[in-house]
């Protein structure tokens, strides 16, 4: 009889001891899926491209009537040899390859005396801090073209964005530019210019 009761006592704390642990949930725990990659919510600007160059292709009126300051103290207008062909030559006393330029172009100058062409030739440099270094630099070198200043919104005019020295510029008699180009070649710019004078000359 003793041996029934302490069976039926083990059966009932073994289902009471069962009974809490009946209401668990075992489970795996679930795997958090990987949060995508945001872009950022300020994202660096792209830089704007720099505009393309454009050819310029005439010379504006504003830059026609612009008073030019001659070396010699007097002024002159581009407009001033209007049915003329232009030869503008941009230059400076510090640049090696313009003083080696002046000597062919002198050639060509004095080939077409007397027939239409006006040769201007325009310093970028300062009259104001550069007088003394280029009335030494006409001293060294014989430069017959008319000669002036280019001030700063002539000179980022004519350079049409690109700045560098020499630069030449032939304008036909109605103000259209037949021909614009950058630096020097050795023994070939002034063959260069006396072509483009031929270009820009009326044909008869």
């Amino acid at each position: 009889m003793r041996k029934l009761f302490l069976l039926l006592l083990l059966s009932v704390a073994s289902a009471l001891t069962a009974l809490p642990q009946s209401g668990r949930r075992v489970s795996n725990p679930v795997s958090t899926p990987p949060a995508p990659i945001q872009p950022p919510l300020n994202p660096e600007p792209e830089r704007p491209r720099a505009p393309a160059l454009t050819t310029l292709l005439f010379l504006p009126e504003s830059l026609l009537e612009r008073k030019i300051k001659a070396l010699d103290n007097k002024s002159f207008r581009l407009a001033d040899f209007h049915g003329k062909v232009i030869v503008i030559n941009l230059w400076a006393s510090w640049c090696g390859p313009c003083r080696q330029e002046v000597p062919e172009y002198e050639k060509v100058r004095k080939s077409y005396a007397d027939r239409g062409v006006e040769f201007i030739g325009l310093t970028t440099e300062d009259p104001r801090s550069a007088s003394d270094q280029v009335n030494s630099f006409l001293r060294r070198v014989s430069f017959g073209f008319r000669l002036g200043w280019a001030d700063r919104e002539m000179a980022r005019t004519l350079m049409n964005g690109r700045n560098s020295i020499p630069q030449t510029l032939v304008v036909d008699a109605d103000g259209r530019i037949v021909s614009h180009w950058r630096g020097y070649s050795p023994g070939r710019s002034g063959e260069r210019l006396e072509r483009a004078i031929e270009q820009a000359l009326p044909r008869n």
